[in-house]
């Protein structure tokens, strides 16, 4: 007999942490450390603070590869009666809003606890403070994996008496350091680069130490929550909203829910679905539901809006110079555009020598980042290497495979389309394509003409300093030719290349 059974959202992916990023010990140590990091940039940027990040990474018991992971930031906090539930409850979450941020599902800080309760059996510690707060919160916890609920284990309040504002987090858990070590401190390095405006420091137990500074002190804008677009909502969505919205008549119900729908457009669209303007949503049939959602689909919307979104800017060109220190730069930000009904802004940079090096063999100096993280895994299926690969760069005159030129991509969405849940790269969406090959164009075109520029100049400079070397023969020769003074001859002639040369 076939048996049935239920299983809550911690049980599952208590079965499968492999979809997340918990493979092996050695993945699931980076993968850590990447999203405790990740949670605290977004604590401190929806506060509008200055990241202020510090990571310890400690060995409990090095033959048992057991280690314990403390994070301090200084960003907004958890609110006291919200942490339980918030570290203790997978899939519940603050980013189920519509609007960029760095995680999916608010999963992956869960998730590391949940690995840490799984290799170790061992509680994880919060402190919190959320700002002009008068205490800090003390809580020591598990997850009841069946449950899928907290175990408060203990929980206290003591007076903030220095106004401190953050998060710290502790946990222990079953790693492989040694393997993933190289991984961390890429991933810390080439957030740096998306992030100058964070200090961030990271220290282990084999006593390295790295500090990336802040190299600007401007935070990109905060991501305001916005409404769907109408082109992103499939059928059971718009259900969904009818059944939370029952008593609202239908125009109001569009412009409440939908951005880009205003008065007008809601009339033009209910008219073109045969619906009475101001029937309640509750007295839709189901064929007028369908006929609805056709209408919204074929309707000719504006874009979305890009108030949800926070690209780089600046921010993104002061990184790579004060990492890279280039001998040139171009950097480009394509307009907002749109796929599924979800807004994405595309940021890209191409940077040319300084302390950029020449790729290893067949290899592509490619840096990605998605929502301001740095993907590390996978780069070959990335979409921004398709494209860069796709390119016939002899147009340009440039090699990129034995020149040192170093490729960035940015995206920012509401909606990443990563292909996994371990966010390892970002699938070949054909609107993303077509951005990401137009601004990294833009940036080609300008390379080109900036490195053949340079190639000029440098055959001029070869040429004076040939004609320089014989300009003594060549003066005496004319000489003889034309019977006049040497050096009236001569003087002439080192005019004539000073000035070709300075041309």
């Amino acid at each position: 007999m076939i048996k049935f059974e239920e299983i809550s959202p911690s049980d599952f992916f208590y079965r499968n942490k492999e979809i997340a990023g918990f493979e092996n010990p050695a993945k699931a140590c980076y993968t850590i450390v990447r999203e405790f990091l990740e949670n605290s940039l977004d604590a401190c940027e929806l506060g509008g603070f200055l990241p202020e990040i510090e990571i310890y990474m400690k060995s409990v018991n090095i033959e048992e590869k057991r280690l314990r992971i403390k994070v301090i930031d200084n960003g907004i906090g958890v609110p006291h009666d919200k942490i339980p539930l918030a570290f203790g409850k997978i899939l519940y979450s603050s980013k189920y809003v519509l609007r960029q941020h760095r995680g999916i599902f608010g999963l992956g800080g869960k998730m590391a606890v949940l690995y840490s309760q799984i290799t170790t059996n061992n509680p994880f510690r919060v402190i919190s403070a959320t700002p002009n707060n008068g205490y800090i919160s003390f809580y020591e916890l598990k997850i009841d994996i069946l449950r899928n609920e907290p175990i408060i284990l203990k929980r206290s309040k003591i007076i903030n008496q220095n106004g401190w504002h953050g998060l710290i987090l502790e946990c222990e858990f079953i790693g492989d350091y040694l393997l993933s070590k190289k991984k961390i401190f890429e991933y810390l390095f080439q957030t740096s680069i998306a992030v100058p405006y964070a200090r961030i420091y990271y220290q282990d137990y084999e006593g390295n130490a790295l500090l990336f500074e802040r190299k600007t002190d401007k935070i990109p804008p905060i991501p305001e929550e916005t409404l769907l677009h109408p082109k992103g909502v499939d059928l059971e969505m718009l259900k969904r909203l009818i059944k939370i919205n029952p008593n609202l008549p239908l125009n109001r119900f569009l412009a409440k829910n939908f951005q880009r729908i205003g008065q007008k457009a809601a009339e033009e669209i209910l008219k073109l679905a045969n619906i009475e303007f101001e029937k309640p949503v509750s007295k839709l049939t189901e064929e007028e539901i369908v006929r609805l959602y056709n209408v919204m689909k074929s309707y000719p919307f504006k874009r979305p809006s890009a108030n949800s979104l926070s690209p780089l800017g600046e921010s993104f060109a002061i990184g790579i110079k004060e990492t890279f220190n280039p001998e040139f730069l171009s950097y480009d930000m394509r307009e907002p555009s749109s796929f599924e009904g979800h807004p994405f802004i595309v940021e890209t940079a191409i940077a040319y020598g300084g302390d950029i090096p020449i790729p290893e063999q067949n290899e592509i100096n490619l840096f990605r980042f998605a929502n301001k993280i740095p993907l590390i895994y996978d780069s070959y299926n990335d979409v921004s290497m398709k494209v860069i690969k796709n390119i016939n760069w002899s147009i340009y005159k440039l090699n990129i495979y034995q020149e040192p030129i170093a490729f960035f991509v940015h995206i920012c969405s509401t909606k990443i389309p990563y292909k996994t849940l371990g966010k390892e790269y970002i699938a070949n969406q054909p609107e993303i394509y077509k951005e990401i090959e137009l601004s990294i164009r833009k940036n080609a075109r300008l390379l080109s003409a900036y490195i053949n520029k340079k190639r000029i100049i440098e055959y001029q400079k070869i040429r004076y300093k040939y004609l320089k070397e014989y300009i003594e023969k060549i003066a005496n020769f004319a000489c003889i030719l034309a019977n006049e003074d040497p050096k009236k001859i001569k003087n002439n002639i080192v005019k004539l290349v000073e000035i070709n040369d300075a041309s």
